[in-house]
């Protein structure tokens, strides 16, 4: 279907005077709040924080039903969209900047990708079911909650602790729940309960998801088996991505007077994932997670300390979409990464006007990604040099390092003041420090036939071992605030932020430009491409400045319209560029850099960037009382450009003007939803990775559910009418042998399903 910019601009019109912040979003403060203890909030934290958004577990129910993949219940905010990956693990884009470039919190962990292709995302530790809050702020982000990011911050929590009230003595509570979706014969489970009495409270959260292959709205390619495999795919079937996902959570929380302590156990299984715009498929991924946590209220304010620990074993190999019978060893890859961290802050009430937040951070990150040989090296036939000399299974032989012994330390203080000049003007000013250290050890490839004498300076992985790989960088944060409410029917903000974030281990430690085959095994981004690192990095510089205007009813009930224009130029933002200088037929020869379609390898590089748009968003009442009860028109729209000022080039994955619409009726126990979705061509595509173009589009979406007493009920139909339709952020589709270039990852096509809840 094509759409064009025409009903898209019909559908910015018609939101205007409708568009949500809020249908799902409630704005609250970004300081901890111990509603499980006496607390006294101060005058100066009564209103809400600047550029925040929050969802509570009531605006993410009615989700919970259609999705298992945490990062989706963010999809409805205003600026934020999705990079298409694994059925549990998206990755969320805020204002056209993704991935390690936003700050992800779970429960207060800074957790990170340990993976070349990023299949095991922070909010993928978390299962919708268990989220308790989520709260968004995008651009300019106080730096009391930001930190070595330059798009804005996550945070995510599941339920706080509950504890019985006074004389009521034990209290025993929990829920159940179960679902299934049509599509991908989507089936799930969930359970939690809580055993506790005034001062202690233990808490248990399981959950587990799976589904097959996802269907599209109609057939995106030929009918037939996947090439060298036992598998057969329908025209409409995405190949390779089915799942499956467990996880599991064990709390102890005890309370004393305005005191609470927190210690958390957490456990994920992913026994598969499968991932249609990646090479490779993700066969385990396991993660143990401690994490204890103190907060506490006193005269002068409160004190939070944290301290958290998270080992991953990640494993990635070909699932059986892509796994062919004459290498049933397939491609073996391994990585364990380790998180130790550990947070100081405190909230000090200097008077009525004056609030400080100040705090210290510590993260000790380790890494090691190695894929096992599948096979002993054979030596080639004759002594043959060349071409002719190389051995006939490039995976045989020893080990191939590919981060070896990574470190990323990083340790940040912050300074953060908070000013209520009057009851019309607030200020923040903010400051943050943080050093990040960064080294790894030597890396070899599988033999040094194919790869070279990892001893020999002359050799790339030699080079590599010869330099000098220790990195120290030092970056600096700052942010300006400035909100003026001249009465209870209007709000405005403007502000401007400096942000900054050192690269990841891939990004300066990925080596091997040896093959094509080990280029594209280093891709978070869904493109089919090759990447190699760059030892010489700088890290990013974000200058950001952004305005809100918010108006609406002075209980902020019945109706809201706001806008958010924003402008960001990054300084040596990591892009890419293509590798050249090797001789022909090499993974950088000069066809690769002069190619204009298929896939292609590239470096990462420090180049600029420039991103500028707009978020608007509100909702006005339609129907109030009678027959239908209540009806509400919700709507947000965003859009944002990308460019690197270097080149002229497109930036890559950038969301196209996009819009959703919804008619929400409530009456008693019922609760009705009727949405549209208005997505732009995407034809201002990267030339650099040979990005691909995507044609706009518009679905329907119906939502109905059903509370009574501890009882609840979700069903629903996503894509109403089965329309075929790219994703514009989905990448390349390389869910099946051949993976050839030029098909995009469709989305998915109709799917029904239900959901129960059952509190008890």
């Amino acid at each position: 279907m094509k759409f064009a910019r025409k009903p898209i601009a019909v559908a910015v019109a018609l939101s205007l005077p409708s568009l949500w912040q809020g249908a799902v979003a409630q704005e609250s403060s970004a300081t901890p709040v111990m509603s499980e203890v006496v607390v006294k909030a101060s005058k100066i934290q009564d209103k809400e924080p600047f550029g925040a958004s929050r969802l509570d577990a009531a605006s993410t129910a009615p989700y919970r039903a259609a999705t298992s993949d945490t990062a989706s219940l963010l999809d409805r905010l205003p600026g934020v969209s999705l990079y298409g990956a694994g059925g549990v693990s998206s990755l969320p884009v805020i204002r056209g900047l993704a991935d390690d470039r936003i700050r992800i919190k779970v429960d207060g962990m800074d957790l990170i990708s340990s993976c070349a292709n990023h299949m095991n995302p922070p909010l993928s530790y978390i299962d919708p079911t268990n989220v308790g809050s989520v709260m968004l702020f995008s651009g300019i982000t106080p730096v009391s909650v930001g930190g070595d990011s330059i798009a804005g911050t996550i945070l995510v929590n599941s339920a706080a602790p509950e504890f019985a009230k006074a004389g009521e003595g034990t209290l025993l509570k929990g829920q159940a729940g179960a679902f299934y979706r049509s599509n991908g014969n989507g089936r799930g489970a969930n359970l939690s309960a809580t055993l506790a009495n005034e001062m202690l409270s233990v808490n248990y959260s399981g959950s587990t998801a799976q589904a097959d292959n996802y269907t599209a709205g109609g057939s995106f390619k030929p009918a037939g088996p996947s090439v060298g495999t036992s598998e057969w795919l329908a025209g409409d079937e995405v190949g390779s991505s089915q799942y499956k996902s467990e996880n599991q959570s064990l709390g102890f929380a005890l309370r004393y007077a305005e005191h609470l302590l927190e210690l958390k156990f957490g456990y994920q299984h992913i026994p598969y994932q499968g991932f249609p715009n990646e090479r490779m498929d993700m066969t385990l991924n396991d993660s143990h997670q401690v994490n204890l946590r103190y907060l506490g209220q006193y005269g002068w304010g409160s004190l939070e300390a944290r301290a958290y620990y998270n080992d991953t074993r990640h494993k990635m190999n070909f699932l059986e979409d892509k796994l062919t019978l004459a290498n049933p060893a397939g491609m073996p890859m391994d990585t364990e990464g380790k998180t130790t961290g550990a947070v100081l802050k405190a909230d000090i009430l200097a008077s009525d006007r004056d609030l400080f937040r100040i705090g210290g951070e510590y993260q000790k990150y380790r890494l090691d990604d190695w894929w096992p040989a599948i096979g002993p090296y054979v030596p080639p036939m004759g002594g043959m040099g060349g071409m002719a000399g190389m051995s006939m299974n490039m995976m045989n032989g020893s080990t191939f390092w590919n981060i070896n012994d990574g470190k990323r330390d990083r340790f940040d203080v912050f300074g953060e003041w908070e000013a209520r000049w009057s009851g019309q003007w607030l200020s923040q000013l903010g400051v943050r420090s943080s050093n990040v250290w960064m080294d790894t050890g030597n890396v070899q490839g599988y033999n040094p036939v194919d790869y070279g004498n990892p001893a020999n300076p002359n050799s790339i992985p030699g080079a590599f071992n010869a330099a000098d790989r220790s990195r120290t960088d030092h970056n600096l944060d700052l942010t300006a605030l400035l909100r003026f409410t001249p009465d209870a029917q209007q709000t405005y903000e403007a502000g401007f932020a400096r942000k900054t974030r050192s690269p990841n281990l891939y990004e300066r430690y990925a080596w091997s430009t040896n093959n094509t085959m080990t280029m594209t095994m280093i891709n978070w981004f869904g493109d089919g491409n090759g990447y190699v690192g760059n030892l010489d990095l700088k890290p990013e510089v974000a200058n950001t400045v952004s305005a809100t205007a918010r108006w609406h009813d002075a209980a902020r009930e019945q109706w809201s319209f706001n806008i958010t224009p924003y402008y960001t130029y990054v300084q040596d933002y990591i892009d890419a560029r293509r590798c050249s200088g090797g001789p022909m037929m090499s993974p950088c020869d000069r066809n690769n850099v002069t190619a204009t379609t298929g896939f292609v390898n590239l470096q990462f590089v420090n180049q600029s960037a420039r991103l500028y748009g707009a978020d608007i968003s509100g909702y006005f009442p339609v129907l109030q009382g009678g027959a239908l009860g209540n009806v509400k028109m919700t709507g947000v729209v965003s859009y944002v450009r990308g460019k690197n000022p270097d080149t002229g080039d497109n930036l890559y994955h950038m969301m196209p003007l996009n819009a959703k619409l919804a008619l929400v009726q409530q009456s008693g126990p019922w609760t009705n939803t009727l949405e549209g979705v208005f997505v732009d061509a995407k034809t201002q595509v990267s030339s650099v990775r040979n990005e691909l173009e995507t044609a706009g589009y518009a679905l329907m979406n119906l939502r109905s559910s059903y509370q009574w007493k501890q009882v609840r009920l979700d069903v629903g139909v996503e894509n109403v009418f089965n329309r075929l339709y790219d994703s514009p952020l989905g990448g390349a589709y390389l869910g099946q042998r051949p993976m050839v270039y030029g098909t995009a990852v469709p989305g998915m096509g109709r799917s029904l399903y239900a959901g129960a809840n059952l509190q008890f």
